[in-house]
C-alpha cells in the first residue's frame, strides 16, 4: 500500500500530532507499505529526507509566527499529492486554509485523524476556534473515512452530525514501556505546551496551599504572564519554569516526579498521561473530554477550573505514599493499553477498507 500522511508540521517540529505521525509511518512501513510524510518546509530542514524507513518530503513554505505552532502557508501540495498518486492519503490538521483547499480538491481515496476538540480554546481564541472549525467542515466532510484519537472525540463529532460509520476511534499510543524506577523524588511535575487550554493558572493558585517543589516544563505563548503569575503569589522558591526539555531529560523527570499534574481545560486524548502513567506515576487531571478516559483507575480526576480541588489532590498524594503506590500501579497497568503494536493494524485495516 502506498500512504501518504499530510501534515504542516513534522520533525524537527514535534508536538502530540507530529509524534503520532512518525509512530504510524513507521510501523507501517515496517510492515511493508511505502509511506511519504508531505509537510512545509521549516527553516533549516532537507527538501528531502529518509527516516526510520519512511520519506519526508518538505514543501516550500511561508510562516507567520506569531503563535505556537505558527500559521503556514505551502506551495504545491495538491500538485505533489497527485504526482505521489497514493493508494491513500490521511491528513491531520484542520487550520492551514492553503492544505484545507487542495486536500478539499484531492480526488483520491482520503482519511482524516481527528486530533483535537472542536472549537477548542480559551477566550477569544475559542471562539475563533469554533469558527475556525465551523469552516472546515466543508473540508471534512469530502473525506471517505475520519480516525479519532479517542471515543469522546469520536461521539462529539456524532453529535454534530458526522456518521457512525464514518469514524472509528484509534487512541495515540506509546512505542515503548520503561523499567520503573522504585526511586521517588522530591517533586511534582506538569509537561507540556504553555497555552491557556492547560489550565495552568489553576496550578498555579493551587501551589499556595501545597507544600511541595512544582517543575513546569515545557514552551509557549503564556510563559511570560504565568511568570507574573508566580511572582504574584509569592511562589519562586515552589515552582521552577524549566522550559523546554529533551526527550532524555522529560523521560528522567517523568520516572522520577512523585506525581504528573494536567490540569487542561480541553484534551482530545492526553498522550502525556498515557506516558507519565508508562513510567508508573500517577496523576492528577481534570475531568474534561478525553482525558479522563485516558486516566480512569491511574489517577485522581477533578473537576476542571477548581484549584481547591486540585490542591485537595495533591495534598492527600503527598500525605499518603501508600496511596500514591497503588495509583502507580493501577497507572502502568493502564499505560499498557495503549500500546502501538497491538493498535497499528487498525489503521492498516481502516485504510485497506477505505481503499476497497
Amino acid at each position: 500500500m502506498k500512504i501518504v500522511d499530510v501534515n504542516p508540521f513534522f520533525y524537527p517540529y514535534m508536538g502530540g500530532i507530529e509524534h503520532r505521525m512518525h509512530d504510524t509511518s513507521r510501523l507501517l512501513a515496517k510492515r511493508g507499505h511505502d509511506v511519504t510524510v508531505l509537510t512545509g518546509r521549516l527553516p533549516g530542514t532537507e527538501e528531502k529526507e529518509e527516516r526510520d524507513g519512511y520519506e519526508i518530503i518538505r514543501l516550500k513554505s511561508r510562516f507567520i509566527n506569531i503563535y505556537n505552532p505558527p500559521f503556514i502557508s505551502s506551495k504545491d501540495i495538491l500538485k505533489t499529492l497527485n504526482e505521489l498518486d497514493a493508494d491513500i492519503v490521511n491528513y491531520n490538521y484542520r487550520w492551514a486554509p492553503s492544505y484545507n483547499k487542495d486536500l478539499t480538491g484531492y480526488e483520491g481515496k482520503k482519511v482524516f485523524t481527528y486530533h483535537n476538540m472542536w472549537g477548542e480554546g480559551v477566550g477569544l481564541l475559542g471562539k475563533i476556534s469554533e469558527f475556525q472549525d465551523n469552516r472546515f467542515r466543508k473540508c471534512l466532510d469530502t473525506f471517505d473515512h475520519i480516525i479519532c484519537v479517542s471515543d469522546h472525540v469520536r461521539e462529539d463529532l456524532m453529535r454534530r452530525g458526522v456518521s457512525e460509520k464514518k469514524t472509528t476511534a484509534v487512541p495515540s499510543c506509546l512505542n515503548s514501556f520503561p523499567e520503573i524506577v522504585n526511586e521517588e523524588g522530591d517533586f511534582i511535575l506538569s509537561l507540556g505546551r504553555l497555552v491557556r487550554t492547560k489550565g495552568l493558572d489553576d496550578l498555579i493558585r493551587s501551589m499556595r496551599t501545597v507544600d511541595a517543589k512544582l517543575i513546569i516544563c515545557g514552551k509557549g505563548p503564556e510563559k511570560k504572564r504565568l511568570e507574573k503569575l508566580i511572582k504574584k503569589y509569592g511562589l519562586e522558591n515552589r515552582i521552577e519554569m524549566k522550559g523546554y526539555v529533551t526527550e532524555e531529560e522529560k523521560s528522567y523527570l517523568m520516572g522520577l516526579c512523585k506525581f504528573f499534574v494536567m490540569p487542561s481545560l480541553f484534551e482530545s486524548f492526553g498522550l502525556a498521561a498515557a506516558e507519565v502513567m508508562s513510567h508508573g506515576r500517577p496523576i492528577v487531571c481534570t475531568n474534561v473530554n478525553g482525558l479522563s478516559d485516558t486516566v480512569r483507575d491511574g489517577g485522581i480526576i477533578v473537576p476542571p477550573k477548581d484549584h481547591s480541588a486540585l490542591s485537595d489532590a495533591m495534598n492527600r498524594l503527598l500525605e499518603d505514599r501508600d496511596e500514591r503506590n497503588r495509583l502507580s500501579k493501577a497507572a502502568r497497568t493502564r499505560a499498557e493499553m495503549f500500546n502501538w503494536n497491538d493498535n497499528i493494524e487498525k489503521i492498516e485495516n481502516i485504510y485497506n477498507n477505505v481503499i476497497a
